[in-house]
């Protein structure tokens, strides 16, 4: 989050990354890896940078450079750093600061929301040479992620997920079951919303693939916009990029099921495996 203020307070002053760079003896380049917190932070370069940008506010300098600190102190995900491509893990840091993360999700159910069994398979496919240490590592790092958004202090959880995600066999007959068990669970808490994308809309806004838009609780910071990719992401967090983003999840959420159609659309679903029909 530093890096979007140091971002934002660059722009407000109408200086490039160029400039900024040469005031603090650095590339433009690094000052880009700082404003996407993608490089580690040196209090003196933060200083200067708040010098050339006007920050001169004893009480907001301190604030600022208090964050300078936070930002070098190691998340609890880094601990996992050796199997952590360094793409996600800036996307893990980016969801423990957010207030409210929208998903939408077309291949797999959210990974916020799935279960450790669930999980377990769909890391076996992704990496089918990882030894069972480290998927059962990568399991726990998943199930550690989610246990801030089941707290009643919790962040807002809101995923649209596609009605092909719900009927796809991931692991068999009894892993669905548990893990469609499991959505209508955590649908009920109150900071988690679960809509489905269902098959009768046809095309529909987000045609494109599963984003993800984070929120957090500073009002003077945007939002960002995650895309995945096969190895790697794309962080967006300039206005022109996310609106779009924005409205396709806004139209997704009117087309897609309200929380009571989803209830009753996932225990049908539940009803079939229940039943050995297929999905």
């Amino acid at each position: 989050m530093l890096g979007a203020s140091l971002r934002r307070l660059r722009e407000e002053k109408g200086l490039t990354r160029e400039v900024a760079g040469f005031h603090i003896r650095a590339s433009e380049s690094k000052i880009s890896r700082m404003e996407l917190g993608r490089v580690g932070f040196k209090t003196r370069d933060v200083e200067d940078l708040l010098t050339l940008y006007g920050v001169h506010d004893d009480v907001e300098r301190r604030g600022l450079l208090e964050m300078v600190r936070e930002a070098n102190t190691p998340g609890w995900w880094h601990k996992y750093g050796d199997f952590l491509p360094t793409w996600f893990t800036t996307y893990v840091g980016l969801e423990e600061a957010a207030r409210m993360i929208r998903t939408y999700e077309v291949q797999f159910i959210p990974g916020l929301l799935q279960t450790a069994a669930y999980a377990r398979t769909v890391f076996r496919l992704g990496y089918p040479d990882a030894p069972s240490k480290e998927v059962e590592r990568r399991v726990h790092m998943r199930m550690q992620r989610q246990e801030r958004f089941t707290r009643k202090d919790g962040p807002r959880l809101w995923a649209v997920i596609d009605e092909a995600a719900l009927r796809r066999p991931i692991g068999g007959r009894e892993i669905v079951r548990e893990q469609l068990e499991h959505l209508l669970e955590v649908a009920t808490l109150p900071n988690i919303t679960i809509q489905v994308m269902p098959f009768r809309y046809g095309m529909h806004a987000a045609e494109g693939g599963a984003f993800s838009i984070m929120r957090f609780p500073e009002s003077d910071l945007s939002d960002v916009v995650y895309v995945e990719q096969l190895w790697g992401a794309l962080y967006l967090d300039k206005r022109e990029d996310i609106d779009p983003y924005l409205t396709a999840m806004e139209q997704l959420c009117v087309e897609s099921t309200t929380p009571g159609g989803t209830a009753e659309l996932i225990g049908a679903l539940l009803r079939k495996n229940l039943d050995g029909a297929h999905l």
